[in-house]
């Protein structure tokens, strides 16, 4: 007997050369624009993490519930965690160990303490819908050149994203410059081109919690996603 599987019943395996680790944390609030003081102090936790390209941060946000919550707005107002909020650090493969020495360290983050307790490691999703909370922009650019600027930065790395949404603008501030940044969801990607994304990112400022994709379970209603 010849028997061989059609392609489209053969499952995709993610590779794991780029992992998230994903730290449980103890800390009880953060002000809202705090990338560039986390930054600062997991460079100074892993100084290796600032010289390692692939490397990148997830800034930490809380849930925007349907109670009412909505992020503030002033960059100096604070966040304010439950016990379920998550540090994420978006790492290649051979700095899992290395990272693990984050554990147990208390952060200072703006005066604020953060105690990193144990992490996880998550391999990168297969879902097919992904958002970055921040694409770092040019000066006064609008949505539309945002969107084709996008679309040819996608192009060139094998990605054709069938739908684009972007959001409002965001600023990030560090002691000598601004970064402005929008919010950008795609759907309908094929797998392949999800974990590329994930794996790669677009434009600068990784380690600002810029240019990095996770994924989103439902394009629908994705305006408060997208604003947040």
């Amino acid at each position: 007997m010849y028997w061989q599987e059609t392609k489209e019943n053969k499952r995709y395996v993610v590779p794991d050369d780029i992992v998230d680790v994903v730290y449980s944390i103890d800390c009880r609030a953060l002000p809202v624009d705090h990338a560039y003081a986390l930054s600062q102090a997991i460079q100074r936790a892993l100084p290796w993490f600032a010289q390692e390209d692939s490397a990148g941060l997830h800034t930490i946000h809380v849930a925007e519930s349907g109670n009412g919550w909505m992020r503030p707005d002033r960059a100096d107002a604070l966040l304010y965690l439950s016990r379920r909020t998550k540090l994420t650090l978006r790492l290649p493969k051979h700095r899992i160990e290395d990272a693990g020495k984050l554990t147990g360290q208390t952060l200072d983050i703006d005066g604020k303490p953060l105690r990193v307790e144990k992490s996880v490691v998550r391999p990168l999703s297969t879902i097919t819908t992904l958002f970055s909370r921040y694409i770092v922009t040019r000066d006064g650019m609008d949505e539309d050149v945002f969107l084709q600027d996008a679309m040819a930065l996608f192009h060139k790395m094998g990605v054709y994203p069938n739908k684009m949404l972007c959001g409002m603008e965001h600023v990030i501030t560090t002691p000598d410059r601004t970064i402005r940044a929008r919010s950008l969801m795609l759907a309908d990607l094929a797998v392949e081109e999800s974990v590329k994304l994930q794996q790669q990112g677009i434009g600068t400022d990784r380690k600002l919690g810029c240019g990095l994709f996770i994924p989103h379970k439902d394009i629908r209603e994705v305006k408060p996603v997208l604003d947040y």
